[in-house]
């Protein structure tokens, strides 16, 4: 038997969970539970199981959130693999089978979406020993979560008769998304299991069904690999990536294949898809309230109240999701909570920034926060992390004036390089190139006060950054 080498598929985007998931920070950056966030979680969960680091799969505009959150929780990586545009769940996979299969034609690969909550360790690491062994075997092996609930949020997958206890068994079917009808009938039958999107497969035998059922696919990701380049911490792909069809694992490979199995596991699993999912995960009150940040709720029942920048007062209601950030405030029936997406689609049909961005938007070295914006001016509120600086830039369009609140800053403004601190103020004119940076130990936190004619993000000339942008 190889090696077991994860695989995690972090490049989703988690809209159902919006105001809080956005494109540019979804849902498995999120500290959810627990106080780490999902793909955290995920990533310790698979330390229990592994032989190996993980290989990572994500949006290229996510990679410095999935390295920061790497070192935070001490896992280092085997290889960071950058999509410059998603093509769905295959294509990510193949790139990480290729990857593995650099090293060790032998190589078992891990699956698991970072965007998951497991909370039985013990019972998955015996469901990851039973995959592995029928993966070793020539078995394309996923994970079913035995139904406890006609759910209609979820795919099914079919057994021959009733499901045992114990080791992998043969596939029949994998089922769509079902009706609440259907999705009872299935429960009843005691033959069908939650699709988890979880798998354990040997690389190799993976690319080989890719090959035989995906041949597209195969040869596009094939080019991509062997044309990427690593580029920092990270690795991209070749052009090519972006020529291969988009489609789901299930639908290029374990839906055609033979060799599918299936593993009934016993843990807890919750793929964390609505604000209804995380009210049932997390404690409720006498009420069966989850209240959250400055809440005061009153004759409120049976609701899910998040609030993370203002006092939030609810007064009877019941059954409600009410999810209140910075800039944008949800509220919803919690039966509807799966529709929440198309509250996003209206956003971007809008062209509203609140379904990309939250008012604070992280960069590899810290983060930016709109305060206040009005004609010909913006304010901000940036954050240096230590040891970390901007780029050497030049803006067109506006000046800025900076405020230093707390830490010490190292300036460049044209020829000059200076020193400021608590308190204190400089001037950067238009056209003039300039870098800030923190030499400090501390965090450095400045007010930055732009005048422009144009203040778009956009107005920005790099002509040396230390992170590849």
């Amino acid at each position: 038997m190889g090696p077991v080498v994860p695989v995690i598929l972090a490049g989703g985007t988690g809209s159902r969970l919006w105001p809080l998931s956005r494109e540019l920070f979804p849902k498995q950056f999120q500290s959810l539970f627990h106080g780490e966030s999902l793909l955290q979680s995920t990533l310790r969960r698979a330390a229990v199981v592994a032989d190996s680091s993980p290989i990572i799969v994500c949006n290229e505009e996510h990679r410095f959130l999935v390295a920061e959150q790497c070192r935070v929780a001490g896992t280092p990586w085997r290889r960071i693999i950058l999509e410059a545009e998603g093509r769905n769940t295959a294509p990510a996979i193949a790139l990480a089978a290729l990857e593995a299969c650099a090293s060790d034609d032998r190589s078992l690969l891990l699956v698991l979406p970072s965007d998951h909550l497991i909370t039985n360790l013990k019972a998955f690491a015996d469901a990851v020993r039973r995959a592995t062994q029928a993966a070793s075997e020539g078995g394309l092996v996923t994970f079913g979560i035995r139904p406890n609930a006609p759910e209609t949020g979820y795919g099914y997958i079919r057994t021959v008769g009733a499901i045992p206890d114990g080791s992998a068994v043969p596939v029949t079917a994998f089922v769509e998304k079902p009706d609440a009808k259907t999705a009872a009938a299935y429960l009843a039958s005691g033959e069908y299991l939650w699709n988890s999107g979880m798998f354990v497969f040997g690389a190799r035998a993976f690319l080989d069904e890719l090959s035989r059922l995906e041949p597209e696919m195969f040869d596009k990701v094939s080019q991509a690999y062997s044309a990427g380049k690593v580029d920092l911490d990270f690795f991209r792909p070749g052009a090519a990536f972006l020529q291969s069809p988009s489609r789901s694992v299930d639908y290029a490979v374990m839906e055609r294949t033979d060799r599918a199995l299936v593993v009934p596991a016993a843990f807890d699993w919750s793929d964390v898809g609505s604000w209804s999912a995380i009210w049932e995960l997390s404690p409720h009150d006498e009420c069966g309230n989850h209240l959250s940040g400055d809440v005061v709720a009153v004759d409120t029942h049976d609701s899910y109240v998040l609030s993370q920048s203002r006092l939030v007062g609810t007064l009877g209601i019941s059954g409600l999701v009410v999810v209140e950030t910075a800039d944008a405030i949800l509220v919803a029936d919690r039966a509807r909570v799966q529709d929440v997406r198309a509250v996003v689609d209206r956003l971007k049909t809008s062209g509203r920034v609140e379904s990309v961005s939250h008012r604070e938007v992280f960069r590899p070295w810290g983060s930016y926060e709109g305060i206040q914006q009005g004609e010909r001016y913006q304010v901000k509120r940036i954050k240096v992390k230590p040891g970390e600086r901007l780029s050497l830039q030049m803006h067109h369009h506006r000046s800025e004036h900076w405020i230093i609140v707390r830490g010490t800053a190292e300036i460049t403004r044209g020829e000059e390089v200076f020193t400021l601190t608590e308190n204190e103020s400089t001037y950067i004119p238009c056209g003039v190139k300039h870098r800030l940076s923190n030499p400090g130990k501390l965090v450095l936190e400045m007010i930055e006060v732009q005048v422009g004619a144009y203040l778009g993000e956009d107005d920005i000339v790099r002509f040396e950054d230390q992170y590849g942008r």
